[in-house]
This record gives structure tokens, C-alpha cells and sequence, in this order.
């Protein structure tokens, strides 16, 4: 692992400076335009609107604090000036697709990403794992590229406009065929990037790159499909495919979250959270919050970049030994599900969302189930006294609910230039049928009674495996 720079170098100070600047300058015009806005900004090859503000201020700070993190933890790295290259193309290229209003910039930008991330992926050419990851990571990026290109071009060539403002505004004078089709092929570019179920798998074998380019990847790229559909909202609400959008998050949220209950390698935990995750932000947009999903992307962001930068410190040689049962007995059950019902009340009461008969019942609804894995988790803490859950669960409860609350109320004020980012979707019996799915599974996973299905667990093994290729196969290497 020696190099001739084992040590970082002019132009990796110089990005991490850069970065840290960009940052502070998004955060500046975000608060100066705020009150008012009003930041739109539109011509033939660019626009500058308030989710460009967004992203590039999320965008830079995860890859500031990513890049300040590798210049001690990757010291000795061989690859160290490769990967400091890689991520700033990464995020340029992220910058760039909330930047870009003609669609060919738009679609060189979504494959950049892809291209970047690969070579993140497989930093390591020497590793054969590292390579087969790369490869069948960018088989996916590629697909996921010639999807939405399909989906877009299908729209430029019926309105005959060739940048993303003039396509929306001839979006309702194009045939509901055309709309259906476009819809469908970007929503399935969508579902790879963000690694929904069927195509989670690549994300499971992306374990070959150094954890800050992991950190990377799952703050900010995975959580791109959450951009490109805020982008084009008005599309998926006249193609009346809001719905399917409910069912791909929710099917590979459950999914997900099964799976990771199995697992136990810590970064396969972490993967398996974030297409959860994702899942959910996917739901989010599909019941007409897409402001909430641009603030769940955010926040996922910061807390997946925080676990797997310090993933280390969950690493330790021990004897192994049989986990304690994790299930809560019946008085934590009650006591959970009374504080996830009142956080969603409460978040209503700071929102005004879910008091109506429509989508926003939905978000609430994620929003209970969110506030109740947090106090399942401190409840079961069986190292914390009593006294210390009663004092630290309020805390967390009213301090998360208040800043998200908070943060959502801003991001929908600050947002108003943006078309149909909260729209919510009317309630319609195939959305409470899913929903009662949707509910029904998650309490299965949470009171453990899927543990008496051994078919089950093999089947959530076996789907949860990275691609064969990708574990152990090339033993020369690394000699």
C-alpha cells in the first residue's frame, strides 16, 4: 500500500478548500433569497433555481467533509490523487444535472455520475473484486443512463423542445401514451439509481470502495433518483403514475428493512438502510411530497455519511457469541407505538399535513413509523437506565420532530418555484389497500414473527447477497 505521495497533496487542499467555500457561498445566497423566492434564472443552457441551491450547498458540504476526512484517513493510500480526482468529477457532475437545462447537459451529467462512481467503486484496479464491482456497477449506471435518455428523448422529439423548461411547459399537449411511456422508462432509471428492488443488488456489491468514497455514495449519489423526480413532477402527475411510485417504495422499503435485520457485516447493514431509505423517499414523491423528499435526501444524507465514516468504530475482534433477543416486551411495544402516533401528530400540527383525506395522511404515516424506530432503538438500549430513557427519549422526540418540521416548512417556502413539489395525491382504495400491506409487513418485521419462517430468511439471504463475483474470487490478487 505504499505510494511515492503517501500524503495529500496542492490540489486535494486546494478541492477541500474549494468545496468548503462553495458551500458557504450556497448557504449565503439560500438565506439572502429566502425570504423572497424569487432565485429563478433560465436560459438555453442553464437555470439556477432554488433546488440548485439546495443540492449544491448538500452536495458540496458532504463532499467537503468527505474530502477533509480522506486527507488523514487515506494517507498511504497507492490511489490517494486518483480518488481525490474522482469524487470532484463526482461532484461536479451532480452539480452540473441540477444545473443544466439542455437536455443534452442534463443527460451527459446523470452519466458522468454513473461513470465517476464506478471508477470510486473499483479505485483499486489491482483488486479483482474491486474490478467486477465497478463492472457490474456500471452495467447498472448504464442502463440506468440509456433509460432516462429513452425517456427524455421520447419528450423532446413530441414537443419538439430540446431543454427541461420547454418540455414542461408542452408537457399537457402531448398524447397520454407518450406521457405513460416517457414516465415509466424514467422511473425505472429512478429505481436503479436509488437501488430499489430488483436492482438493489449493485449497491450490496459496491463494498469495494474506501469508506469515504461509501460515504459518498450513499449522502449523495443513490439519492439523485429523489432530484431527477423532483425535477420532472408535473410528468408523473399527468401520467398518472404517482401510484406506482407509492408501490416500488413501499414493496423494497419492507424488503429492505427485513434484510438488514439479517445482516452482519456493518457496511452490508448500511446498504440495506439506504435502499430503505430511498424507498422511502421514492413513497414520499409518489403521494405528492416531493419538497419532503428534497428534505429527506438531506437528512439521509447526514446521517449516512456520519455512520459510515465512523463504521470503524463499530469494528472489534470478539469471541463470538448468540445476540441477545431484541424484541420488546408488551408495555415498550404500547410505549413506542403511543410516541410514534404522537410524533406524527405533532409533525401534522407543525405541517398542517395529514389532517385532510389525502396523500398527507401517507406522510404521517412514514413520519409515525420514522419516530417510532427511533424510540424502538432507545428503548431497547438495555444499558440505559430508566431514568436515562425518560430524560434522553423526550429530547431526541421533540428536538427531531421540531427540526424536521422545521426544515420541511422552509423547504416548501423556499421551493415555491418549483411546479406540483406539494401537490399531495387524493386517497384512492388501491393507496389504502397498499397502505394496510404496507403496515401489516412492517409490524411482521418489528415483533419478530418472521423469524419462525425459516423459507423467509433464506429467501431475504439469498436476495440480500452482493454479486458472486464480487466476494473473494481473485486470491492472487492480492497477494
Amino acid at each position: 500500500m505504499n505510494d511515492h505521495n503517501p500524503r495529500p497533496g496542492a490540489f486535494f487542499t486546494c478541492m477541500t478548500f474549494l468545496l468548503w467555500a462553495l458551500f458557504l457561498t450556497c448557504i449565503g445566497l439560500i438565506a439572502f433569497f429566502h425570504p423572497a423566492s424569487q432565485v429563478s434564472h433560465t436560459d438555453s443552457l442553464f437555470r439556477i433555481n432554488s433546488l440548485t441551491l439546495i443540492i449544491w450547498a448538500t452536495v458540496s458540504f458532504f463532499s467537503a467533509v468527505v474530502s477533509t476526512f480522506a486527507q488523514k484517513y487515506l494517507i498511504g493510500f497507492r490511489y490517494y490523487n486518483r480518488f481525490s480526482c474522482l469524487s470532484f468529477g463526482f461532484t461536479l457532475s451532480v452539480s452540473l444535472l441540477v444545473f443544466a437545462n439542455q437536455i443534452v447537459l442534463f443527460l451527459l451529467a446523470w452519466f458522468l455520475m454513473g461513470y465517476f462512481m464506478s471508477r470510486l467503486i473499483g479505485i483499486n484496479n489491482k483488486w479483482g473484486e474491486a474490478r467486477e464491482a465497478a463492472r457490474y456497477c456500471q452495467r447498472h449506471f448504464t442502463c440506468s443512463g440509456l433509460s432516462l435518455t429513452a425517456g427524455i428523448l421520447l419528450l423532446c422529439f413530441y414537443t419538439h423542445q430540446f431543454t427541461l423548461t420547454g418540455i414542461l411547459d408542452q408537457l399537457q399537449n402531448l398524447p397520454f401514451a407518450v406521457l405513460l411511456i416517457a414516465a415509466l422508462c424514467i422511473i425505472v432509471a429512478a429505481a436503479i439509481q436509488s437501488a430499489m428492488f430488483p436492482f438493489h443488488r449493485w449497491l450490496l456489491s459496491a463494498m469495494t470502495s474506501p469508506t469515504p468514497a461509501s460515504a459518498l455514495m450513499h449522502a449523495g449519489f443513490v439519492n439523485s433518483a429523489g432530484i431527477l423526480l423532483t425535477l420532472l413532477a408535473p410528468l408523473f402527475y399527468l401520467s398518472d403514475t404517482m401510484t406506482l411510485l407509492i408501490i416500488i417504495g413501499g414493496i423494497t422499503a419492507i424488503i429492505a428493512q427485513f434484510a438488514k435485520l439479517i445482516q452482519v457485516n456493518i457496511k452490508q447493514k448500511l446498504g440495506c438502510s439506504t435502499t430503505a431509505q430511498m424507498a422511502f423517499m421514492i413513497m414520499q414523491c409518489g403521494l405528492g411530497f416531493f419538497n419532503a423528499a428534497v428534505v429527506h435526501l438531506i437528512l439521509h444524507g447526514f446521517y449516512k455519511a456520519y455512520l459510515f465514516l465512523s463504521s470503524g468504530e463499530e469494528v472489534e475482534r470478539v469471541s463470538p457469541k448468540r445476540q441477545p433477543h431484541g424484541a420488546l416486551n408488551y408495555l415498550e411495544a404500547i410505549l413506542v407505538c403511543c410516541l410514534g402516533l404522537l410524533g406524527a401528530v405533532l409533525f401534522a400540527w407543525l405541517t398542517h399535513k395529514g389532517f385532510k383525506l389525502d396523500g398527507s395522511i401517507f406522510l404521517t404515516l412514514i413520519v409515525a413509523i420514522t419516530v417510532g424506530q427511533a424510540m424502538d432503538n432507545i428503548v431497547k438500549r438495555r444499558e440505559l437506565s430508566i431514568l436515562k430513557k425518560a430524560v434522553i427519549g423526550p429530547i431526541i422526540f421533540f428536538v427531531s420532530i421540531g427540526l424536521y418540521a422545521l426544515m420541511y416548512n422552509n423547504a416548501t417556502q423556499f421551493m415555491q418555484d418549483m411546479p406540483m413539489i406539494d401537490h399531495p395525491e387524493p386517497l384512492s382504495v388501491l393507496q389504502i389497500v397498499f397502505g394496510v400491506i404496507f403496515l401489516i409487513g412492517f409490524f411482521i418485521m418489528k415483533s419478530g414473527i418472521y423469524e419462525g419462517f425459516s423459507w423467509l430468511y433464506v429467501r431475504l439471504v439469498n436476495d440480500s447477497q452482493p454479486y458472486k463475483k464480487t466476494v473473494l474470487r481473485y486470491k492472487k490478487s492480492l497477494k
